[in-house]
């Protein structure tokens, strides 16, 4: 009896729509229900339905079957039923009938109603009843949230990422700043060139945060148009466009309650910058085609390998906007400033490819390993990795006896004294190398180079290789 009555007499955060013609019922319903729902909207005429649902987001929906004078037919009912579940698929009916309209009610539970309530009703069935409206309407809505969570899971399902491997004091630091900013809830930026493990910081965060049991929502903004920037992060509504075929829940909204990252800010235009502050400063976001602002609630996470202060300076990136996202800042090391981590990376790669392709375990001559610790590696820990996936398939025997087989080509040491060679030229002059060896097919080249086709693109941009 105490579970009963906290239910019934608890304030329910839930807006609640009731549509009758009869203005006493609706009047009586309001002046009960108002005081157990946060809000009750009541309307005598079904042609505002559509004005009202593109209003508000209405948990559970009150709908009488008639509404001419002398009709008893409900086929007004039956329309105005279809024309609710077009618009919200989701939506929650409950219908309001007669004692002489209960098959009509039976047969509209056949075509999208939930449930059905007798007039002239009891105050305490109407409420039980609305409540048990709410948990179906929070369950769907759950489902939903689920589904397309899985959907993204599932694209993101083949990166898979390992713990960091390395014990270099310039990786340690990194760990230090996970460990101090992980329990926090504070937006951290974070900074490095492309593979160095960007993505697997932000996974870090995420693993020892407070948010460890909800979902984890990348974006590659340097792989979204500005034409689907909107869409796919601020969802849309089925018939916003062409192709909106139906509701659709953004990135933002997926990642509620949870970590979003995202993954190359640096490549956002100033007006997409603008709508991203927009968000991140009202905590609200509406779907395309849709006025409702929907409450969102997550942890951000950005990464990016440009040079954001000074893109700032440049105008060319929003302060405002990076005073928002670099609450803590993280830089990961390059591979050159860890190249102690080397050897321990060989290793572990080696183990993981031998397994994956059922290969002797494999070792790499000493030797081998002092060439490749003095290699410029401009892909980083990618590049790396690819390199050694690469030496696993093409090597016959089991040590690895030349740096060739795992680079593709003659090592170039990095620039010594008796050199001087700046890190642009060596860059330069390696991706020039490579789009040789590919006869300039880009894609096979950002592939042997374990970067993207965007990333090399815009290095080659940078040294004017276009």
């Amino acid at each position: 009896m105490i579970q009963e009555f906290t239910m019934f007499s608890a304030m329910q955060q839930a807006k609640v729509l009731i549509i009758d013609d009869d203005r006493d019922v609706l009047e009586t319903a309001k002046m009960f229900l108002k005081q157990e729902f946060s809000l009750v909207t009541i309307e005598s005429d079904p042609a505002m339905i559509p004005t009202l649902l593109r209003a508000n987001d209405y948990d559970v929906i009150l709908l009488d079957m008639n509404f001419k004078k002398g009709v008893n037919d409900g086929e007004e009912g039956f329309h105005w039923l279809q024309q609710i579940l077009r618009i919200d698929p989701e939506a929650v009916v409950i219908l309001i009938t007669a004692y002489g309209e209960v098959d009509l009610a039976v047969k509209a539970m056949k075509n999208g109603a939930v449930d059905f309530i007798l007039k002239p009703w009891k105050n305490q069935k109407l409420l039980a009843t609305i409540l048990s409206a709410i948990q179906l309407r929070a369950t769907r809505k759950e489902v939903q949230k689920l589904k397309t969570s899985r959907d993204k899971l599932r694209d993101d399902i083949d990166h898979p990422y390992t713990d960091f491997i390395g014990e270099s004091e310039a990786i340690q630091r990194v760990h230090e700043l996970i460990d101090r900013v992980a329990a926090t809830d504070a937006n951290v930026l974070i900074l490095g060139e492309n593979g160095t493990g960007k993505e697997l910081v932000a996974r870090a965060i995420h693993k020892r945060s407070n948010r460890v049991n909800n979902d984890f929502i990348t974006v590659d903004l340097g792989a979204i148009t500005e034409t689907l920037f909107e869409s796919e992060l601020f969802g849309h509504v089925k018939g916003a466009f062409t192709d909106a075929r139906q509701d659709k829940a953004g990135r933002f909204e997926i990642a509620s309650e949870g970590t979003l990252f995202l993954d190359e800010i640096g490549n956002l235009s100033l007006p997409l910058q603008s709508k991203l502050l927009t968000v991140l400063q009202r905590r609200k976001v509406q779907r395309v085609g849709s006025n409702k602002e929907i409450p969102i609630d997550f942890r951000l996470i950005c990464a990016t390998n440009l040079p954001l202060h000074e893109m700032v300076f440049e105008k060319k990136f929003r302060q405002d906007l990076l005073y928002r996202i670099n609450t803590v800042e993280i830089r990961m090391p390059s591979l050159r400033e860890r190249e102690d981590d080397i050897p321990l990376l060989l290793t572990h790669f080696l183990q993981r490819f031998s397994q994956k392709y059922k290969r002797p375990e494999m070792k790499i001559d000493k030797r081998v390993v002092s060439k490749l610790k003095r290699y410029g590696w401009p892909g980083n820990i990618r590049e790396l990795q690819h390199a050694v996936e690469r030496a696993v398939i093409l090597n016959e025997g089991r040590v690895i006896e030349s740096a060739e087989v795992l680079i593709g080509t003659p090592v170039t040491p990095v620039a010594s004294g008796d050199e001087p060679q700046t890190l642009d030229e060596m860059e330069k002059r390696f991706i020039q190398q490579s789009l040789s060896e590919q006869e300039g097919n880009v894609s096979n080249t950002a592939r042997k180079l374990g970067m993207t086709r965007t990333a090399l693109y815009r290095r080659m941009k940078k040294h004017g290789l276009q």
